[in-house]
């Protein structure tokens, strides 16, 4: 795209993002790829805003995860050792099984909303 640039990126969990878009929709009218976003964010289950931003400060500090990964766990809300697996499939460093169960461990302490 001519005449734009990315400034910052930085990962953001859904829920932010969703409480933007409310935000953002109450005054003005969402286009096309924002109602799809917002139906989208609103169709799955999450964690509170406050309790994802909690977690993803107790995963950067706690297991020294990268932000991208860290946002990635707090959206999808991994079940199971499994899904927490394909989470970190593409990682450089392993996360041994212990460490991934302490992560279960971590999101099983906060209430998801439906």
């Amino acid at each position: 795209m001519i005449g734009k640039n990315i400034i910052e990126s930085e990962p953001i969990p859904g829920a932010k993002v969703k409480e933007v878009l409310e935000e953002f929709s109450e005054d003005n009218e969402l286009n096309y790829e924002q109602n799809v976003t917002l139906n989208h964010l609103a169709r799955f289950k999450r964690f509170s805003l406050e309790d994802s931003e909690e977690i993803l400060e107790k995963l950067q500090s706690e297991f020294n995860l990268r932000p991208k990964v860290a946002v990635h766990i707090v959206d999808l809300v991994p079940q199971d050792l499994a899904d927490l697996r394909l989470i970190f499939a593409k990682e450089p460093g392993q996360v041994d099984k212990e460490e991934m169960e302490k992560i279960l461990e971590l999101l099983e302490q906060y209430d998801i909303i439906e």
